[in-house]
C-alpha cells in the first residue's frame, strides 16, 4: 500500500484543528446571540418606555418582535452549546450514525421549537395587522410539523445503523453519564465562607 505522505503526527496536529474551529464558531454564535439580546432589549425597553402617540397595538408589536429575536438567540445559543458539547468537549469517538443522531437530534429540537414559536408569533402578528399573510405563518407551522415528522423518520430509521456500533452508543452514554456528574459537582460545590 502506498504512502500517502503524511504522517500520524501531522494528521494529529491537523485533528486538533477542528475542535478549535469549532470552538470559535460556538463563540461567534455566543456573540451573534447576545447581540441578539440587545436587540429584544431595545424592543422591550420601547414597550416601557413612555413616549407619546405609542398605542397599545404599537407596543404589543414590539413585544412580539423581541419575542422572535429571543427566539433566534435561544436557537443560536443552543447550537453554540451543541457545537461545544458535541465537537470540543466530547472525548467518545463514534462513528457517523451515531454521531449524526445525536447532533442532528439536537439542533432538531431547538429548530422545531423556534419555528414553532415563530409560527405562533407570526399568527399573532398577521391577525392584527395583515389576516392576508395568516396562510405565511400557517405554512411556518406545517414546516415546523413536517421537520418533527421527517425527524422521527431518521431516528426510526437510524435505530439499525445504531445497533451495528453498540460499544460506541455505551461509550458515549458513559461519557454522558460523567458529564453530568461533574456537572452536578461542580453546582453543589459552594465556597464556604472562612472564620
Amino acid at each position: 500500500m502506498p504512502d500517502s505522505g503524511r504522517s500520524p503526527a501531522s494528521m494529529k496536529a491537523l485533528l486538533r484543528v477542528f475542535p478549535a474551529a469549532h470552538l470559535v464558531i460556538s463563540v461567534l454564535f455566543v456573540l451573534a446571540a447576545l447581540g441578539l439580546l440587545c436587540f429584544s432589549g431595545y424592543e422591550l425597553w420601547s414597550v416601557v418606555a413612555p413616549a407619546e402617540g405609542v398605542g397599545a397595538a404599537d407596543r404589543l408589536g414590539h413585544v412580539l418582535d423581541a419575542i422572535a429575536i429571543l427566539t433566534i438567540a435561544v436557537a443560536a445559543l443552543e447550537l453554540a452549546q451543541t457545537i461545544v458539547e458535541e465537537e470540543v468537549q466530547r472525548e467518545a469517538h463514534m462513528s457517523a450514525p451515531t454521531r449524526v443522531r445525536r447532533f442532528l437530534s439536537r439542533f432538531m429540537v431547538v429548530l422545531v421549537v423556534s419555528l414553532s414559536i415563530e409560527s405562533l408569533v407570526a399568527v399573532f402578528h398577521f391577525s392584527r395587522d395583515n389576516p392576508a399573510q395568516l396562510p405565511y405563518a400557517a405554512s411556518i407551522g406545517l414546516t415546523a410539523a413536517a421537520l418533527l415528522a421527517g425527524w422521527g423518520f431518521f431516528i426510526r430509521m437510524n435505530e439499525s445503523a445504531e445497533r451495528l456500533e453498540p460499544e460506541a452508543m455505551e461509550a458515549a452514554k458513559s461519557e454522558d453519564r460523567k458529564n453530568a456528574e461533574s456537572t452536578n459537582n461542580t453546582s453543589l460545590k459552594s465556597p464556604t465562607p472562612q472564620p
